[in-house]
């Protein structure tokens, strides 16, 4: 299977200064790792990457999706009270400005990023800052905005895709298939037309059991789209026991009460044969579509079914984000966990982020979290973060 480093090879003949920061991402990541982890006691001293879960709104509901599917946090009623609670634009610049020297990746997402009601200014500053802007996205604005997208040369596109026309919509929505593959033709003509290189753009699949079996079919169905990776991502999950133990540990370790990681006791992992699976993902590697198409994590293929069936099984351990990331919530709070943002670092509105990522509550986390024997908490076996950025361990 493909490492996350695989899609440097392309991106650098396209575009070396670009490679060349994404590259030092991964290595600062690595450094903060192996000097602030072992050295300053809870102290980290280089932010290489940012998550910015901008709104929690979104204009679809995929079934497995932690916010808006089946069990989601942030949905309906909910979602809308929340989203008065945006940070404003002129907030987001100030924050920019403060962290732009250090040249971090700024990652947007959502709900959908799109309906941040400043978006496209917001990106366009990043972007004007010499930062990269990576943006992940249900792909259904791309079409309307892609002139613009183009124009402002943002660096890289996430597009959500979980399989080809009739299996993706069954999982995100009617007509949302159809609605990705405009906006990227569009963003290939508008290439053309101004003579870009930008975006790079990919796809990031969920793997469950509604559409792991017809992936090939996706992979054949967009191979001439000019695509730069295809991330195969195998999904998080959880269950009754895990989330019991995370919560019973936060409480007693951290005085937090959790609430998010429930959100993926789905089920869709269940039933998702490994060898079947493997035999698929080397069918889809067969067919050499020009672009790296790698799995998240990169891993065994003979461990694949305990992956799924297997939750607390670690394939990953000691994750390495506190010391290089963070993610910034749509209301300005800061916390390490993209999906479980339930411990609180400070929050942007009223404090520096710097301050904030090394203050009292930013350091009892990361050595809570170095202190266990794994270096992760109960939930965290099947955490997105630490499957991209965990150590790999032996055997899987």
């Amino acid at each position: 299977m493909n490492s996350n480093l695989s899609i440097v090879p392309k991106i650098l003949f396209q575009n070396p200064a670009m490679s060349f920061q994404i590259a030092r991402t991964f290595v600062n990541s690595i450094k903060t790792d192996i000097i602030d982890r072992n050295y300053y006691n809870g102290i980290s001293k280089k932010l290489s990457l940012i998550y910015f879960r901008i709104t929690p709104l979104c204009n679809l509901k995929c079934i497995m999706c932690g916010q808006r599917g089946d069990k989601g946090v942030l949905k309906g009623e909910y979602a809308k009270k929340e989203a008065k609670k945006i940070v404003p634009l002129d907030q987001y610049k100030n924050l920019i400005d403060e962290i732009a020297p250090d040249k971090p990746i700024f990652y947007m997402w959502g709900g959908e990023p799109f309906l941040y009601p400043d978006f496209m200014e917001l990106s366009k500053y990043i972007v004007d800052k010499k930062c990269i802007l990576s943006v992940n996205t249900n792909g259904t604005f791309l079409k309307k905005e892609a002139e613009r997208i183009v124009k402002d040369k943002w660096n890289a596109l996430f597009v959500s895709l979980d399989g080809f026309e009739d299996i993706n919509d069954e999982i995100r929505g009617k007509g949302s298939y159809k609605r990705v593959i405009e906006g990227f033709k569009e963003i290939n003509r508008q290439k053309k037309l101004q003579n870009s290189k930008f975006p790079h753009m990919g796809i990031v699949t969920t793997v469950s059991n509604k559409n792991y079996m017809h992936l090939d079919k996706l992979v054949s169905a967009v191979k001439d789209f000019d695509l730069s990776w295809h991330f195969i991502n195998l999904g998080t999950y959880s269950n009754n026991k895990i989330i019991k133990d995370h919560t019973e540990f936060m409480k007693e370790k951290l005085d937090t009460e959790t609430f998010c990681l429930d959100a993926y006791n789905t089920a869709y992992n269940e039933g998702i044969d490994g060898e079947v699976f493997s035999e698929i993902l080397k069918k889809i590697h067969a067919l050499k579509p020009g672009y790296p198409i790698v799995t998240v994590p990169a891993i065994n293929p003979n461990k694949i079914g305990a992956y799924y069936s297997e939750l607390k099984t670690i394939v990953r351990d000691k994750c390495r984000v506190p010391w290089s990331q963070c993610n910034i919530d749509y209301n300005g709070d800061v916390h390490f966990c993209a999906d479980y943002p339930e411990y609180i670092l400070g929050n942007i509105k009223n404090d520096k982020l710097y301050n904030i990522l090394n203050n009292e509550r930013s350091v009892k986390f990361r050595n809570t979290l170095k202190d266990t024997e794994h270096g992760l908490f109960p939930g965290c076996a099947r955490c997105y973060q630490n499957m991209l950025f965990g150590h790999k361990v032996k055997g899987y």
